[in-house]
């Protein structure tokens, strides 16, 4: 007597995982490239900004790693999920004190980075701008950074969340 099963639904793919680290370094790389070749100093909750997406190159590449175990990359793929959650969080919270809505951190907004002695600290201080979080250094299409940055997290918590959702029937 033959049993006929139905093939399991395709399960989370090298794919998915590549996309969202693809994505990840994408919108970190551009974030340093606006620093560093555009000359836009971030703000300390735009530096808090980049975390989530540190954390999402980790979880992603070890994802790409264990392709082969998909229990595995789903829950590293639910948990990239999670961390683009907090990432979207992070972006609204941003964009509210942009508008006025929250209040932003005090005191010294501009990261300080390493000095070797207190002329280099004093020269840092007093001939580098303050980065205040609630005047957006870059607009485009009427959106400042923090706000793409909501837009990109929101999007790639949906396709993390349920591609981590649908693998789950592969495995039930």
């Amino acid at each position: 007597m033959h049993l006929i099963q139905e093939p399991p639904a395709p399960p989370l793919t090298r794919g998915l995982s590549a996309l969202l680290l693809a994505a990840s370094v994408g919108v970190l790389g551009t974030a340093f490239l606006f620093q560093h070749a555009g000359g836009l100093e971030p703000c300390l909750l735009c530096i808090y900004e980049r975390y989530p997406y540190g954390a999402a190159i980790l979880l992603s590449g070890l994802a790409l790693i264990f392709a082969r175990r998909t229990g595995i990359v789903r829950l590293l793929v639910g948990a990239t999920g999670a961390v683009f959650i907090a990432s979207l969080a992070l972006a609204l919270y941003h964009v509210g004190v942009e508008q006025g809505i929250f209040v932003g951190p005090t005191g010294c907004q501009s990261p300080v980075g390493h000095v070797e002695s207190l002329e280099e600290l004093r020269d840092l201080i007093v001939n580098r701008p303050i980065v205040r979080c609630d005047k957006p250094a870059w607009i485009f299409l009427g959106l400042s950074m923090a706000a793409w940055n909501a837009v990109a997290s929101f999007l790639l918590a949906g396709l993390a969340i349920a591609a981590a959702a649908r693998g789950r029937k592969s495995w039930t």
